[in-house]
This record gives structure tokens, sequence and C-alpha cells, in this order.
């Protein structure tokens, strides 16, 4: 897979989750956050979400799913209110068996962790990331998107790509002959 195509792979993957954990959704679709309990407590700059069990996440052609899931964001507003208004996140981790569909791309992980003060997103345990679009997966551990840099870094990483056409020879034309700089002439 080329450079570009895994950029655009995880370039999606990031609007993914800055989707995901937007305050005020996508115009289309509100974001909706569902999950067995909830527990969100502010400071004067910060409030803390946190859902755990059978968390789902969905909004405008996004789908999440994990089994922990923290958001951080800025408090803005009253600051005597028990629950300020939020502004942009700062942070946002999923844990456990996270599965984030975006249209024909999809990404499975153990951990996903999003920055987006350090435009970064960082997959951890076992991650995979598919394009149905155009037939790619990647896999590493980790899978880091840096989005200023334009770059994607990991470790083991494995691409598999869609099969490319032959470019060797004629099958009917012989083979062509072969020279070794340093080695004796064919007889």
């Amino acid at each position: 897979m080329s450079s570009p195509t895994l950029l655009r792979l995880f370039a999606c993957l990031w609007a993914t989750l800055l989707l995901a954990a937007a305050v005020g959704a996508a115009e289309n679709q509100p974001t909706v956050i569902t999950s067995d309990s909830f527990d969100m407590s502010s400071t004067d700059t910060d409030t803390t979400s946190i859902f755990d069990g059978r968390v789902t996440v969905t909004g405008t052609g996004l789908r999440l799913t994990c089994d922990h899931l923290e958001v951080i964001s800025a408090r803005v507003g009253e600051k005597d209110d028990t629950v300020g208004k939020q502004d942009r996140f700062k942070s946002l981790i999923a844990v456990g068996r996270v599965h984030i569909v975006q249209g024909e791309r999809e990404a499975t992980c153990a951990r996903a962790e999003v920055r987006p003060r350090e435009d970064r997103i960082t997959l951890t345990g076992n991650p995979v990331v598919t394009d149905h679009g155009n037939g790619t997966t990647a896999t590493g551990d980790p899978l880091v998107l840096l989005r200023k840099e334009r770059q994607v870094t990991g470790k083991n990483v494995k691409i598999t790509a869609p099969p490319i056409r032959d470019l060797g020879f004629d099958p009917k034309s012989p083979p062509p002959s072969v020279t070794v700089p340093g080695a004796p002439a064919p007889k």
C-alpha cells in the first residue's frame, strides 16, 4: 500500500474518532453514547466523562463500540454549574474490544487513544485498520497517526493490499539474459 493510501486510511480513522467525541455532533445525526454506567466530574477547567460496559457511540456515518470510554473536554462557562458547558475535547481513550466503523473503513484494537491537541491517534493491542473500499488492511503494534506531519508509524507492521498486476515478461518471449557485475560471462 502506498504511503498516501495509508495516510488517507488513517486520516479517515482520525476523523471518525473526532466525530465520536465531539460535543455538538455533526449536522445530520446527533452523537449518541450509551453504556451500562456513566460518571461525569468537572473541575474549573475540565470535564471528565467515563462510560463503562457495552459502550456504543453513534453519529453521522460513525459507530464506535468498546468496553470503557473516557473523554476529557475543556469546560467553559459558569464555574458553579454542576455540569459545565463543554467545549473541545482534549482526549478520548477507548479500551477493551474497540471497534470503529466509518463508511467502508473500520479499525479494531484493544486501545485507541486520541490526542487532538497533539494531532495524534495511537492504536495498540493488535490493531487492525481495514479500508473495504480499496481492499487494504494495516496491522502493527502500535499504529500511530501524526496528522500534522502527515505521517503514519508503526512497529511489526504488515500491509495487505490488492494484487499488483503482473510486471513480469511476456511468457511468449524468451527470458532475458541476466548479467551480474563481476561474474564471468555466460557461455
